[in-house]
């Protein structure tokens, strides 16, 4: 992967009630199969959830390492919901779409009708 921080999609327009776009970054080290089922699951949770409202920048720590401290990146693939607001990370390749949007605060439990019992 030739990737030090290269945007995959950058739309204009409104997400939620805020107007504002989502800002993503996902690091993930080389091509890994991982990273590349990440890189296609978040592709995939983007346009079907928030129809190009939003920013997606990948960031391979292969090539630029020292930029896993800023967002204390422990583990790859994990992606980091820069804005807007609360900063959120999930770890993983990305494969559970409603655990991604409830993660990145797109989608309510609620919403979901999920329940927390058993």
């Amino acid at each position: 992967m030739k990737r030090d921080q290269e945007p995959i999609e950058k739309a204009d327009g409104p997400v939620g009630m805020a107007g504002e776009r989502i800002e993503l970054r996902l690091y993930v080290a080389g091509q890994t199969s991982r990273s590349l089922a990440a890189i296609d699951n978040l592709r995939r949770i983007c346009e079907e959830d928030l129809k190009g409202r939003y920013t997606i920048e990948v960031i391979d720590l292969l090539l630029t390492p020292q930029l896993a401290r800023g967002d204390q990146i422990v583990a790859i693939p994990t992606l980091v919901k820069k804005l807007p607001t609360l900063l959120r990370r999930i770890i993983g390749d990305l494969s559970n779409s409603e655990r991604v949007l409830i993660g990145l605060d797109i989608r309510s439990v609620a919403s979901t009708g999920a329940s927390h019992g058993s």
